[in-house]
């Protein structure tokens, strides 16, 4: 047995990355989770989302989120363990649960949208976190 495959392998079971959360977000295939507190919401968070703070999961999960749905749940960043800490408590529910990794600062940084109190806007992506760029204009046919 391979343990250093094994435990990547596991590890991959219960992260997710942000890219392919914004592609899968687009149906119902789970419920996303912003597990910081208020003002940190309120600053931005992704559209659609459903703000429960980490600290109110175990008393509130259960009548937002249906049991049986799957979960991705997400923090500030990888500075932050907020959103290992908010997976944990999603799963001693019973909840079957995903971190996405980077949290809103690399959804931001990836050029995808953040709602705030003036509405949703998006960013240019950061060419050095995201592989995903916009196509490059058209140029005008040489004349040479």
């Amino acid at each position: 047995m391979n343990t250093d495959a094994e435990y990547f392998r596991a590890k991959l079971r219960f992260e997710i990355d942000i890219m392919d959360v914004a592609e899968a977000y687009r149906g119902d295939a789970f419920v996303l989770v912003d597990t910081r507190r208020r003002a940190s919401w309120e600053h931005g968070h992704v559209p659609g989302a459903v703000h429960l703070p980490t600290a109110e999961i175990p008393a509130r999960a259960p009548e937002m989120i249906p049991a049986g749905s799957k979960v991705v749940v997400y923090s500030w960043g990888p500075g932050c363990n907020g959103s290992a800490v908010a997976a944990l408590a999603f799963a001693e529910l019973g909840y079957e649960v995903r971190e996405m990794l980077g949290g809103i600062e690399y959804w931001a940084r990836n050029g995808l949208p953040v709602e705030t109190a003036d509405g949703v806007r998006s960013g240019a992506a950061d060419s050095l976190v995201t592989a995903h760029q916009p196509a490059a204009p058209e140029l005008p046919p040489s004349t040479s």
